[in-house]
């Protein structure tokens, strides 16, 4: 579909004709000292002119002079929160009169949500997460529902921020596919607008009731310019290379000690990670004994029980161990799970980690080892 603008009132008129349809909105806004992702029922209530430094261990929201509503780099969360939850309910079971157990599964919700804001990596952890939960012969039907009711507006990135690494995780600031709309933001001194393109029958239509007018020269040239310019303006990077050869070939790294000595597996990076989907499940009762749940909760491969076998213990005791195995099946096992890496260079684990573990620091520390090990094994 050939693209349009639309204006700040334009974008207002969306997230009502989103609310009129009876979709819940979730998108960015600010909220106790940070941009968190929330539900929104106007957009009045985007971060516009507010923005992020970001370093390892390191988030501070600062303003911004532009008023852009988009010029923010990922915040704790991700869309995960809502196609993935962190816990829920999956059945209920209660003791009857006659003392038979009568079992109640937990019906699926049927919330549509419509997502503001998505940004390219997050399109590109939403369809890894597609692959792991809904793509396999046991698809996981409560995240399946969600997914097909859920519509997806891109933003591209024009602020990527110093703990982005898309572009060396294969992506980039450019959103491509995976979107019903994408946004590209655009604050000039034409004014402040958004550059709108359809990637689906859905968002077309969805546009048609948007106050819009044809895309212009100038406009497209401008968020072209803008999403080109943070492509060459990355943070940080992944070493060049095979990381999937790379993790598979040092499992006996002397860094895999360093980073233990400061790493508090406290499971921070798995949590706000987009991709990481394990969980466990877990029964409650009430006092009585008549009443018991089961619930999903998120879980870490950080977490001592996580490799839990009886009678033995965990799998994975140390720290060295935990660490090893995140990286290496984020960067390198995953492909041969998935197809594909796990990573999608958010920055997320490194900005949100109280240690301040830069995973781009460490996979090149990885590779320098190595290198210096083939060395004196050449010299050999």
């Amino acid at each position: 579909m050939t693209a349009t603008v639309v204006d700040r009132d334009g974008l207002d008129a969306l997230v009502a004709a989103l609310v009129a349809d009876g979709r819940t909105v979730i998108g960015p806004t600010v909220r106790d000292g940070a941009v968190v992702l929330a539900e929104l029922t106007s957009a009045d209530q985007l971060p516009y002119g507010w923005g992020v430094e970001l370093d390892a261990g390191r988030y501070r929201l600062v303003p911004r002079e532009d008023g852009a509503a988009f010029a923010h780099s990922a915040g704790p969360q991700s869309w995960k929160d809502w196609l993935h939850p962190a816990r829920e309910r999956l059945w209920s079971a209660d003791r009857t009169p006659e003392g038979q157990l009568d079992f109640t599964a937990e019906p699926e919700d049927d919330v549509a949500y419509a997502f503001l804001g998505v940004r390219p990596c997050d399109l590109r952890a939403i369809a890894i997460q597609d692959r792991v939960l809904a793509g396999g012969r046991q698809e996981d039907s409560r995240y399946g529902a969600r997914r097909r009711r859920a519509l997806l507006i891109a933003v591209e990135c024009t602020e990527p921020g110093a703990t982005c690494f898309c572009v060396s995780a294969g992506g980039g600031p450019a959103a491509d596919a995976g979107f019903d709309l994408a946004l590209t933001e655009v604050v000039d001194d034409e004014g402040h607008r958004f550059l709108v393109r359809a990637g689906s029958e859905e968002g077309a239509r969805l546009l048609e009731r948007v106050p819009a007018r044809p895309a212009d020269q100038a406009t497209e040239d401008a968020a072209r310019t803008s999403v080109d310019a943070a492509r060459a303006r990355m943070g940080r990077a992944l070493p060049t290379g095979d990381l999937r050869e790379l993790l598979a070939a040092s499992p006996d790294a002397e860094r895999w000690n360093d980073v233990a000595a400061r790493c508090l597996t406290c499971a921070n990076c798995t949590m706000v990670c987009p991709t990481c989907f394990c969980t466990t499940t877990e029964e409650v009762t009430d006092l009585t004994g008549d009443h018991a749940e089961r619930w999903q909760r998120w879980d870490s491969c950080f977490d001592l029980d996580f490799s839990y076998l009886h009678g033995d213990g965990p799998v994975r005791a140390s720290a060295r161990s935990r660490y090893r195995q995140w990286l290496t099946h984020k960067l390198s096992t995953w492909y041969d799970q998935f197809g594909s890496s796990g990573c999608v260079g958010c920055g997320r684990c490194i900005a949100w980690c109280p240690a301040g573990i830069d995973i781009t620091e460490e996979v090149a520390a990885l590779d320098a080892e190595r290198r210096v090990r083939s060395g004196r094994d050449d010299q050999r």
